[in-house]
This record gives C-alpha cells, sequence and structure tokens, in this order.
C-alpha cells in the first residue's frame, strides 16, 4: 500500500514537469591568435542574428563585422559583411523590431558613424556626422529616422537628436546642470516620445523626467522631490493612450540601496512643468521589501525565520527596517492585468589587494585589467579595496494592474553566481499563466517554473555539453541564456574542446549556439545521459 501511494505522489507531483531538452547545436570557429567576439540578438520566430566581430586593437586594421540571419532550425538565411572606417572603434548599439544599429566614433575627434542593418534583407544602411561637442556617450537609442545620443560633456549631462535624413544635431534643452546624473533614456514609439529619466544627490535627492517630442521640444517635466521615500531609477510603460505607469525602485535615504519598488501614473495629456512633492492620494505607491510575500525565500529557512522575526519586531516598535539591496530591473512586461516586473538582486564585492586576483577564464586572462578589475575602491584601513565585481543572491518578480495593485510576487534564489559587471542573468520564458525563470551558471542551467505566487517545479541543473560524444569540454567562458520563444532558449557562449579518451581528434576553441527547449506543460521524459543536441555542421562565417 505504502509503495502504491508513493507512485502516485511520484505521478502528481511538480518534479515530473518538463525539463531542458537539447533540439540543435551550430559551433562556429574561435581563432585564439584573432581578437573576435560572437553576439546572438533573439528575433523570435524570426529567428536570431548572429553578429562576428574581428578587430585588432594593436594594429590599424579596421574593426570588421560579419552579420548573419538564421531561422529557428539555426539555419543561414542571409549573410552580410561590413567594415568600419579606419579610426573608428564601436561605442553602442541599439535595436527594435525592424532594424539593427551600431554606433562608432573616431579616435581623438568628434566623428562618428552608424549603420542601420534591416533584420528582413539584410540591407545595409551607413550614416556619418559630428558631435558639437566631445561628448561621452553612455546611451544610444533610435526612434523612426531619429538616433538619440545620452551621455556627458564635462560632467553634465547632454542628449542630441540626429536626424538621418539630413544629418542636422539639435541639443535637448533642460539637461544641462551641474550635479545631475542621467538615469536612463527611453524611446517611446506607442506615443512617439523620448523619456530621459534624471536624478541628484543634490536638492533632497529630486528625481525628474523629462519628456520630449521626437525631434529634442520639450513637452512635461516631472519633478519627484520632497517625497516620502527617494527614487532610483524608472522604466515606464504605456498602458492607454493617455496614460503610462512609471516603475521603479526607491530607497530610504538617498543611497543606491534600495528598499522596495515604487509605482506612478503618467498622463500625458499634461504639458509644461509638473511637481510630485507629497504622497497624497495615490500618487505614488510604495511596495516595501518586507511586503512581498515570497521575497526572502532565497534565504535558508533558518535565516528566513530570522529575518521576519526582525521584520516584526521593528514593525511592533513603529520602525522601518532599512534593507541593502542593488537591484538590476528588467523591462517591463506588458500582461492582460497590467504589467509585470523581474529584477535581479546583487551586491559588490571587494577585495584588499589587487595581486589577489587570478585568472577566471582563458579567454579572459589577457584582458584582466578592463574586463574585470573595476577602477573604482573603497578605503580600508591604510590601503584600499578594490571591487572584484558583483554577487547575485536571488531575481523576484511582481505582477501589478493597472492601477498599480500589487497582485502577487514570486522569488527566484540565485546560488552563488558572480560576474565582473551587474548584468542581466535571468531569463524570463512566458508559457500560458505559468514562468519559467533560467540562469546560466558555470555551464549548467537551473530552472524554476512558477504559477502566481506557487513554485510548480525546480529541476535539477541542465549540463552544457559538448555537441559530439567524441568531445568533452575542457573550458567554458562568456556563456548566456536567451529566452527566445514559446518554450524555446538559446544557450551560446565559447567552449575548448577536447577529444575524449579513445578518440584522436585535435582541440578545437568554438562560440556555440544551442537549442534548448523547456515545455512547462509537458511531462518530464528520459533524456539521455549523454544530453547531446543534434550537432550541426562546423559553421565558419566568410571573412
Amino acid at each position: 500500500m505504502r509503495l502504491l501511494l508513493l507512485f502516485c505522489l511520484l505521478l502528481t507531483s511538480p518534479v515530473c514537469l518538463a525539463q531542458l531538452t537539447p533540439v540543435k547545436r551550430v559551433d562556429y570557429p574561435v581563432d585564439d591568435s584573432a581578437d573576435e567576439d560572437y553576439h546572438v540578438l533573439p528575433l523570435g520566430e524570426q529567428g536570431a542574428l548572429l553578429t562576428y566581430h574581428k578587430h585588432d586593437d594593436y594594429s590599424r586594421r579596421p574593426h570588421s563585422y560579419t552579420f548573419t540571419r538564421v531561422d529557428t532550425s539555426l539555419k543561414a538565411r542571409w549573410k552580410v559583411e561590413y567594415s568600419l572606417p579606419e579610426h573608428f572603434v564601436p561605442s553602442q548599439t541599439f535595436d527594435n523590431a525592424r532594424y539593427a544599429f551600431h554606433l562608432a566614433t573616431e579616435l581623438d575627434t568628434d566623428n562618428f558613424s552608424m549603420i542601420r542593418l534591416n533584420l528582413e534583407d539584410g540591407t545595409l544602411d551607413t550614416y556619418s556626422g559630428k558631435l558639437p561637442s566631445s561628448l561621452s556617450i553612455t546611451d544610444f537609442k533610435v526612434m523612426g529616422n531619429v538616433a538619440y545620443l545620452a551621455g556627458y560633456y564635462r560632467s553634465r549631462p547632454v542628449v542630441m537628436a540626429y536626424s538621418l535624413f539630413d544629418g542636422s544635431i539639435r541639443v535637448f534643452q533642460g539637461l544641462y546642470i551641474n550635479n545631475v546624473e542621467l538615469g536612463s533614456m527611453e524611446v517611446d514609439e506607442f506615443r512617439q516620445e523620448v523619456h530621459v529619466v534624471t536624478h541628484t544627490l543634490k536638492k533632497n535627492c529630486q528625481f525628474t523626467l523629462r519628456s520630449y517630442s521626437p525631434d529634442g521640444r520639450p513637452l512635461r517635466v516631472i519633478e519627484y522631490g520632497g517625497t516620502q521615500y527617494s527614487l532610483i531609477s524608472g522604466k515606464i510603460l504605456p498602458i492607454s493612450a493617455d496614460e503610462s505607469l512609471l516603475v521603479g525602485n526607491y530607497s530610504t535615504d538617498c543611497t543606491p540601496y534600495s528598499q522596495g519598488i515604487f509605482i506612478t501614473r503618467i498622463r500625458h495629456n499634461e504639458t509644461g512643468k509638473l511637481t510630485v512633492t507629497t504622497n497624497r492620494g495615490e500618487a505614488i505607491r510604495y511596495v516595501d521589501f518586507s511586503s512581498l510575500k515570497n521575497f526572502f525565500n532565497y534565504l535558508k529557512p533558518k535565516r528566513q525565520k530570522k529575518m521576519k522575526a526582525r521584520l516584526a519586531e521593528q514593525k511592533r516598535l513603529g520602525k522601518e527596517y532599512k534593507f541593502r539591496y542593488r537591484l538590476l530591473v528588467h523591462d517591463l512586461t506588458p500582461t492582460t492585468n497590467g504589467l509585470r516586473l523581474v529584477a535581479e538582486v546583487y551586491y559588490p564585492q571587494y577585495r584588499g589587494s589587487i595581486s589577489s586576483y587570478s585568472s577566471r577564464t582563458w579567454r579572459s586572462a589577457s584582458s584582466l585589467p578592463t574586463r574585470f578589475q573595476s577602477s573604482s575602491t573603497l578605503p580600508m584601513g591604510n590601503g584600499q579595496m578594490y571591487s572584484d565585481g558583483y554577487r547575485y543572491t536571488h531575481a523576484f518578480v511582481c505582477e501589478f494592474d493597472q492601477q498599480g495593485n500589487l497582485l502577487w510576487d514570486n522569488c527566484l534564489p540565485i546560488d552563488d553566481l558572480t560576474d565582473a559587471n551587474p548584468i542581466q542573468k535571468v531569463q524570463v520564458s512566458t508559457q500560458g499563466n505559468r514562468l519559467v525563470m533560467a540562469y546560466e551558471q558555470e555551464s549548467e542551467v537551473s530552472t524554476a517554473i512558477i504559477e502566481r505566487d506557487s513554485v510548480l517545479a525546480t529541476g535539477d541543473p541542465f549540463k552544457l555539453m559538448a555537441g559530439s560524444e567524441k568531445e568533452k569540454v575542457q573550458a567554458a567562458a562568456e556563456e548566456r541564456l536567451i529566452a527566445w520563444y514559446g518554450p524555446y532558449f538559446l544557450a551560446t557562449g565559447y567552449q575548448k574542446l577536447v577529444p575524449e579518451r579513445g578518440f584522436t581528434s585535435q582541440s578545437r576553441e568554438v562560440f556555440y549556439v544551442n537549442k534548448l527547449t523547456y515545455d512547462a506543460f509537458k511531462p518530464a521524459t528520459a533524456v539521455p545521459g549523454s544530453q547531446k543536441a543534434d550537432a550541426g555542421k562546423l559553421h565558419r562565417p566568410d571573412r
């Protein structure tokens, strides 16, 4: 009887849900004597764009690119080659539904060059211009036939609009101010507006949203100053013809450390200067981390219990517990109810001596000073503390309705994941009313299926292996997971492959693109022990 009950339990248990399954893998050769990089841009059911970039920073050879559009079976549809003008170096990239843009600047000049690649047929257009001043570019967006460049000139923020039609440049008004930092620049194609978020440590940590027409004409300025908390960052999502929601994170003491999430409405039919100085009515809604049901699920049970007891005690005393979290907030996702927000929680790590650093991968050994070594330091006794990258603790997801009410939240623990820079690690695949949350770590993909505030399954990590049984992975670097379309993911990265025992093939280095599937509604099936995908032939971009 007990065996029968155990068998029935296994049949109905959430762990019987689907798992990652390899579909097809394509390898591209890597020359260890050259400086080359690959990048994959997902295009949903239209496939993906593979960019191969070859460069030599110690010679005058121009940077060269090979753009390859592949379909969902990873077969090439078209291929285009392009080389930057001599002395130009890559600066920023941007993509939308139709085009991929690459911005480059000329060394020691104010000249810039831009290419626009049509994602449908590979048509490539080039543009060039000259900045009106030596702008240190930090952000780059394109809307219609206007490119927007944001950055700093003499430590003051500047945003410029560059017309692809006639090459004219217009500088946005109201931004060139002392002690002001650019938070973000967003293009709103739905409403044909450009939104610029700034903040300052002066004036009570004033947080400001400025909106402009496509040609740079000021439309409205919303200042969030003197509010109960200090707003840190914000992202905008249109919800109707006249309104958008501004969602971001906030702190209690004008620092980068987040206390929770805020949400407020923007009415686009209002123009001029607007000020939000109080929290009257529903001007701003704050969602403290302690009010989230599952935010602390990344902690071990004992630590979680202690944390909740500490929060309860602070609340009993009428005090507010101050958190020290840093957030990497994803782009907002519209839902049938309102919007979904996903954010990753991380914190910086420091070390006492620069000599204690060691190489992490074979590909990074030659570029440690720029790739893994931050210039920021903190005092530590008689010496300095040097940044040693960032450690992720967990990701959380929330859904809000269009009125800003929290509907549910959930959490994905992240186990001991670090990186040199705070970049997006967690990928989310929407499958009906379920979400598959996944991240890659040391050649393994961890996954979880959630449905609103319930975790339905967390499978064993999926090992990213070589594409052939004749080879094994000796080393891996810069591995990345991409939520592609439907139940499909793309795993990409560099691998050093060596022959398995009994085989005589030569060792080689490759950039791999591995198509994986994870159907959140399909029962798990047996996977061969080798977990090998359909390994295609070795592909070599025309160079």
